[in-house]
Protein backbone atom coordinates (compact mmCIF):
# COMPACT_ATOMS: atom_id res chain seq x y z
CA UNK A 1 0.00 0.00 0.00
CA UNK A 2 1.30 3.42 -0.70
CA UNK A 3 1.18 6.53 1.09
CA UNK A 4 -0.28 9.84 0.57
CA UNK A 5 1.56 12.77 -1.23
CA UNK A 6 2.20 15.91 0.88
CA UNK A 7 3.48 19.19 -0.78
CA UNK A 8 4.16 21.70 1.07
CA UNK A 9 3.12 25.27 -0.47
CA UNK A 10 6.57 26.35 -1.22
CA UNK A 11 7.23 23.41 -3.23
CA UNK A 12 4.10 24.41 -5.24
CA UNK A 13 5.20 27.99 -6.17
CA UNK A 14 8.50 26.64 -7.20
CA UNK A 15 6.37 24.03 -9.53
CA UNK A 16 4.47 26.97 -10.65
CA UNK A 17 7.85 29.38 -11.89
CA UNK A 18 9.33 26.71 -13.69
CA UNK A 19 9.42 26.57 -17.22
CA UNK A 20 6.72 23.71 -18.40
CA UNK A 21 8.93 21.28 -19.74
CA UNK A 22 10.78 21.19 -16.15
CA UNK A 23 7.34 21.50 -14.24
CA UNK A 24 6.37 18.45 -16.33
CA UNK A 25 8.95 16.27 -15.18
CA UNK A 26 9.11 17.33 -12.00
CA UNK A 27 5.26 16.49 -12.01
CA UNK A 28 5.28 13.40 -13.24
CA UNK A 29 8.14 12.13 -10.79
CA UNK A 30 6.28 13.43 -7.85
CA UNK A 31 2.93 11.35 -8.94
CA UNK A 32 4.99 8.42 -9.26
CA UNK A 33 6.64 9.14 -5.99
CA UNK A 34 3.92 7.26 -3.92
CA UNK A 35 3.80 3.97 -5.69
CA UNK A 36 7.59 3.28 -6.30
CA UNK A 37 9.01 4.28 -2.72
CA UNK A 38 6.59 1.31 -1.22
CA UNK A 39 8.70 -0.74 -3.84
CA UNK A 40 12.38 -0.34 -2.24
CA UNK A 41 13.74 -2.15 -5.25
CA UNK A 42 12.75 0.74 -7.64
CA UNK A 43 14.23 3.09 -5.92
CA UNK A 44 17.86 3.34 -7.55
CA UNK A 45 16.24 3.01 -10.72
CA UNK A 46 13.98 6.18 -10.58
CA UNK A 47 16.67 7.96 -8.60
CA UNK A 48 15.63 7.70 -4.90
CA UNK A 49 18.44 8.06 -2.51
CA UNK A 50 18.49 7.92 1.20
CA UNK A 51 20.14 11.26 2.75
CA UNK A 52 19.20 10.55 6.04
CA UNK A 53 16.84 9.05 8.87
CA UNK A 54 14.07 9.77 7.21
CA UNK A 55 14.95 11.82 4.26
CA UNK A 56 15.54 11.33 0.94
CA UNK A 57 16.37 12.89 -2.73
CA UNK A 58 14.63 12.06 -5.49
CA UNK A 59 15.34 13.19 -9.37
CA UNK A 60 12.66 15.57 -10.65
CA UNK A 61 14.38 15.96 -13.74
CA UNK A 62 18.25 16.10 -14.98
CA UNK A 63 18.98 19.61 -12.89
CA UNK A 64 16.20 19.61 -10.53
CA UNK A 65 16.31 17.06 -7.19
CA UNK A 66 13.03 16.60 -4.39
CA UNK A 67 14.07 16.62 -0.90
CA UNK A 68 10.98 14.54 0.90
CA UNK A 69 10.84 13.05 4.39
CA UNK A 70 9.12 9.25 4.76
CA UNK A 71 6.85 10.59 7.73
CA UNK A 72 4.23 7.84 9.48
CA UNK A 73 1.19 8.79 7.48
CA UNK A 74 2.63 10.19 4.51
CA UNK A 75 5.40 11.24 2.07
CA UNK A 76 6.27 14.74 2.70
CA UNK A 77 7.55 17.15 -0.23
CA UNK A 78 9.79 19.75 1.69
CA UNK A 79 12.07 21.19 -1.24
CA UNK A 80 12.55 21.21 -4.81
CA UNK A 81 15.97 22.64 -6.08
CA UNK A 82 18.98 22.02 -8.16
CA UNK A 83 21.83 20.55 -6.86
CA UNK A 84 23.96 23.28 -5.09
CA UNK A 85 20.54 24.49 -3.51
CA UNK A 86 20.10 20.73 -2.08
CA UNK A 87 23.80 20.54 -0.64
CA UNK A 88 23.12 23.83 0.48
CA UNK A 89 19.73 22.89 2.30
CA UNK A 90 21.50 19.79 3.79
CA UNK A 91 24.46 21.48 5.45
CA UNK A 92 21.81 23.58 7.51
CA UNK A 93 19.01 20.66 7.84
CA UNK A 94 16.08 23.25 7.47
CA UNK A 95 14.34 20.74 5.43
CA UNK A 96 11.90 20.06 8.51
Amino acid sequence: MSKLLSIDPSVIRRLQNLPRNERADCLFALCELPETFSRPRVHSGVGTRKLGHKVFERRGNVSLRVIFQDRPSDLFVSFVGNHDEVKALLRTHKYR
